[in-house]
């Protein structure tokens, strides 16, 4: 608030005595418009200087500190129990019938964690690729067989017919028993 009323001041000096500047009498008095005299006892200068607010600057800088002091100092707790006291992974004999899961294999105890609960098995991550690949591939193929028939199309003259519907073969099989069940009760 006391930057909004220091400005409304500065702005009423400078609008009534813009003209009279010239005057050091009244340049002195618009200079001094912004200092109040004040009445305490005590010792130091009877003046009190309006100066804008920090507020936004201290709060920052509590905010600053209380998420250092909930973010960061756990973490590095965390990060110096697992380094000192779990510490790095060590290489040992495997038995014969022992399959390694895909975080074993990692040294430190944070990295191994993170592999384990947070991120993906590369072995699942490959086969989905994989099937991906696959698919993009059977997709492909397709394009190609009916470019094929597109051509051999246009190279004989050959259109389709006013009657024809591709049909899906699930659908087909069923007209199809449908139609020989209706032939073999209706007979000759």
């Amino acid at each position: 608030m006391a930057i909004w009323s220091s400005l409304a001041r500065s702005a009423q000096v400078s609008a009534q005595f813009s003209g009279l500047l010239k005057n050091p009498v009244l340049l002195q008095a618009s200079k001094n418009a912004l200092v109040q005299a004040r009445s305490m006892s005590g010792h130091g200068p009877k003046m009190f200087t309006i100066t804008p607010s920090r507020f936004q600057w201290h709060k920052f800088k509590d905010m600053f500190h209380y998420y250092i002091m909930v973010g960061l100092i756990p973490v590095v707790g965390i990060i110096f129990y697992a380094n000192v006291f779990i510490g790095p992974a060590q290489l040992t004999e495997v038995p014969a019938d022992y399959e390694p899961k895909h975080w074993e294999y990692h040294k430190n105890p944070i990295t191994r964690f993170i592999a384990r609960y947070m991120l993906n098995n590369p072995q699942e991550d490959y086969e989905k690729m994989l099937h991906h690949l696959y698919e993009e591939n059977e997709k492909a193929q397709m394009l190609a067989l009916e470019q094929k028939i597109r051509d051999k199309m246009a190279e004989r003259n050959d259109y389709q017919s006013y009657y024809y519907r591709p049909a899906i073969g699930k659908y087909h099989r069923v007209a199809k028993e449908a139609a020989e069940h209706l032939e073999s009760i209706r007979g000759d």
